[in-house]
């Protein structure tokens, strides 16, 4: 089992930075490709950003490109949501997901462990 828990999430203004932690135990994260979703008031939860195991590739949807980078360090077991030039259509809350597939990363049921979230809230 891994439990996941997210934290870094708050208010900031539109243009500003955030970096969003997910700090996991029971296992080492090295195992796991991590992913990070969110979901929008009223709307369904997407995809944002995952990171491979091992290979370390990483992946984007087209909307935080060029604006979000997402890392790990497994010495500290945590993985990071850097979130630049925020608008408030990243207004969210922000879940951190773990998975030992090779399935595709943009998909949640690939994912078989979610953190509870962080609000991201992103004012004009």
């Amino acid at each position: 089992q891994v439990q996941l828990v997210e934290s870094g999430g708050g208010l900031v203004q539109a243009g500003g930075s955030l970096r969003l932690s997910c700090t996991a135990s029971g296992r080492t994260i090295s195992a796991f490709t991590m992913g990070w979703f969110r979901q929008a008031p009223g709307k369904e939860r997407e995809f944002v950003a995952a990171i491979r195991r091992f290979v370390e590739s990483t992946y984007y949807t087209d909307s935080v490109k060029g604006r979000f980078t997402i890392s790990r360090d497994n010495a500290k077991n945590t993985v990071y949501l850097q979130m630049n030039t925020l608008t408030p259509e990243d207004t969210a809350v922000y879940y951190c997901a773990a998975t030992e597939s090779l399935r595709s990363v943009f998909v949640q049921r690939t994912y078989d462990y979610w953190g509870q979230g962080t609000q991201v809230t992103v004012s004009s």
